[in-house]
């Protein structure tokens, strides 16, 4: 199974520090403050919005059934089998925006300094050394997470059913005999 990023909606404090290190990740130089000189300047693939009271990273999410592939005249839209990651070609892009304009998430975005679709390719020079995107890297609360789904759903469990026992702050005492008894931690 592929892996993704998923978002905790909750821990999302809108500190941009994505934005940030994704910028600095597809810039030639790979350094902040060399970065910020260049021509064109990089630009980053995930933009930090609001919903009500919550700040959240929106970005491509690579879907199974990617409209942006489909809706693309020029076939630029390319998936990797090997990740599920979706890739612009960009010699073959020709800047028309359908994959822009079908995409339902807003995770493909008009680079107006090349005129041509750009969005998040998972950075594959990072995680073909087993790295985390960028991004997830950056953050500093956790709210970014690379996983498969089924990861990020025990995860998910875990965090429900510790938030739901967090105020006994320790396993009661007749379940701890239980599992001794049992032979269980």
């Amino acid at each position: 199974m592929n892996k993704a990023v998923f978002t905790l909606f909750e821990k999302c404090v809108g500190c941009k520090g994505c934005e940030i290190a994704c910028a600095i990740e597809h810039s030639r130089s790979k350094n902040l403050a060399i970065a910020q000189s260049e021509s064109p300047r990089p630009r980053s693939r995930v933009r930090v919005e609001t919903a009500g009271h919550y700040t959240f990273p929106s970005r491509c999410v690579h879907c199974e059934d990617a409209a942006c592939i489909t809706a693309c005249p020029m076939g630029a839209m390319t998936r990797s089998y090997e990740t599920g990651a979706i890739y612009v070609d960009q010699d073959k892009c020709v800047g028309c925006w359908m994959c822009v304009t079908v995409c339902p998430f807003g995770g493909v975005g008009a680079d107006p300094g090349t005129k041509k679709a750009s969005k998040c390719d998972l950075c594959p020079d990072r995680t073909a050394q087993g790295l985390d995107p960028a991004c997830v890297t950056a953050c500093p609360t956790g709210a970014m997470v690379f996983a498969t789904a089924d990861e990020f759903a025990n995860m998910r469990r875990k965090m429900v059913a510790l938030a739901n026992v967090g105020a006994i702050g320790e396993v009661p005492e007749n379940i701890a005999l239980w599992r001794s008894l049992r032979g269980g931690k």
